[in-house]
């Protein structure tokens, strides 16, 4: 196979959470660009990246499911419904998460409860699902996470996201540790500041769009594009020998 194919992503399934928009709608389109057919995960309607998705000709089957409340039974339930569609699965992206932003010394328990449940333990349970899957398969399997500059750096008025954003990368080098025996790979992405409806806001703030924008080498917001060939490149077998890593996709604001 040459470097080229081994891109390719033809005949695998991946599980994308929180697919419905931004950076998780990239990855996932980009999984079916590259060959993949895609299960997305969320809490609302993925239509737009069904039909994105099925018009370039794959599959695409799309699963409501409240990743904040789920159990890990749940969470083996999801992993079933794939396997009963697909026939197996292969990568599995942990895209979906969430922010609550508050003064630390007034943090409620709720922010941090609702942060760390979804940002951190569905990440661990949705893994612990899909590598068991994976296990019984006897193949060969991915896992990408999707960590954050919090990984690396302390924030303001965000700690359980800090934490959670912490803990994905510490999760993501235990697992690895464990699982590389089955041939299973766990790596983690790490965005920095992305041109998605979620930083809208911030991006129309002329003053602190500037501030953020100076301290980017790049001196661009990043895309789902950006992020989305990270993932696929980390889906692929180019990635096989890749265990452990959160990879930066900051255009250099970790550098600066």
């Amino acid at each position: 196979m040459s470097i080229i194919d081994a891109f390719r992503l033809d005949g695998k399934v991946a599980i994308v959470t929180g697919a419905s928009t931004g950076l998780g709608m990239g990855m996932a389109i980009g999984m079916a660009d590259a060959g993949a057919d895609v299960c997305g995960i969320d809490y609302v309607a993925m239509d737009e990246t069904e039909a994105i998705i099925k018009k370039m000709g794959r599959k695409f089957h799309q699963i409501k499911a409240d990743l904040i409340k789920i159990t890990p039974e749940g969470l083996n339930e999801l992993v079933g419904e794939v396997v009963k569609v697909f026939g197996h699965v292969d990568i599995l992206v942990n895209n979906a998460g969430i922010i609550r932003r508050e003064d630390a010394i007034e943090f409620s328990e709720k922010n941090w409860d609702d942060v760390m449940a979804i940002n951190v333990k569905t990440v661990f349970f949705f893994s612990q699902a899909v590598a068991r899957q994976f296990v019984k398969q006897e193949s060969k399997g991915k896992i990408v996470n999707i960590a954050s500059m919090l990984s690396f750096q302390g924030g303001i008025r965000v700690p359980s996201y800090t934490a959670a954003k912490s803990g994905v990368k510490g999760i993501t080098m235990a697992l690895a540790n464990e699982w590389a025996q089955y041939d299973i790979n766990v790596n983690a992405i790490a965005p920095g500041y992305m041109a998605t409806n979620n930083t809208a806001q911030l991006r129309n703030d002329e003053k602190r769009s500037g501030e953020i924008l100076e301290r980017i080498p790049a001196g661009r917001w990043g895309t789902p594009e950006d992020v989305a060939g990270a993932a696929v490149f980390l889906a692929g077998q180019n990635s096989d020998y890749i265990n452990g890593y959160t990879l930066a996709v900051d255009g250099g604001w970790l550098a600066r």
